[in-house]
């Protein structure tokens, strides 16, 4: 007797091991090809150009923010979705100015940065928002019109409709 065994052979695309070891540098090409076209549609915008001058720079922003604690600045923050207000107390014989210069800075991206000028009405200063806030944790800085003292603080919108930056929180520097 002859037993002869008889086997077809198929051809590779037939069987499942190739197609499976080919899943895993297709699915990175796909992975790769979506990350390039997100870099490419999303300006992020430059963080900083010049960081060694900002550094040198820290010792104005740390002088506002003591001549801010001097005068006891407190800013109350309300932000509606087209209008942003600041109620700003201080010591007795303190004046406060008429205008007040409010830099809205997202974490991330620079061009969604903000900077208003507030006027005076009563007791409040008042402004519109250029563009809507998104959701972000923005960073709120509060100065007058001559930059001599400056206040700061976090707001996270749009959960966040109301802060207080009180500039007796800040530590004192010497």
């Amino acid at each position: 007797m002859n037993n002869r065994l008889t086997t077809t052979i198929e051809p590779w695309y037939r069987h499942r091991w190739p197609w499976l070891l080919m899943l895993g540098p297709f699915v990175v090409i796909v992975a790769a090809a979506i990350t390039v076209y997100l870099a490419v549609i999303s300006n992020d915008g430059l963080v900083d150009d010049d960081y060694y001058k900002q550094g040198l720079a820290i010792n104005q922003t740390l002088a506002r923010a003591n001549a801010a604690q001097e005068r006891g600045l407190v800013g109350q923050v309300k932000f509606s979705a087209d209008e942003i207000s600041v109620g700003l107390s201080a010591r007795s014989g303190v004046e406060l100015p008429s205008k007040l210069l409010v830099t809205l800075a997202h974490p991330t991206k620079g061009g969604l940065d903000q900077q208003l000028v507030l006027e005076r009405s009563g007791d409040l200063y008042r402004g519109a928002v250029r563009a809507a806030l998104s959701s972000a944790h923005w960073k709120v800085l509060i100065e007058d019109e001559s930059r001599c003292w400056r206040l700061s603080g976090t707001a996270f919108l749009p959960a966040e409709t109301e802060i207080r930056i009180d500039s007796s929180d800040l530590k004192p520097v010497d």
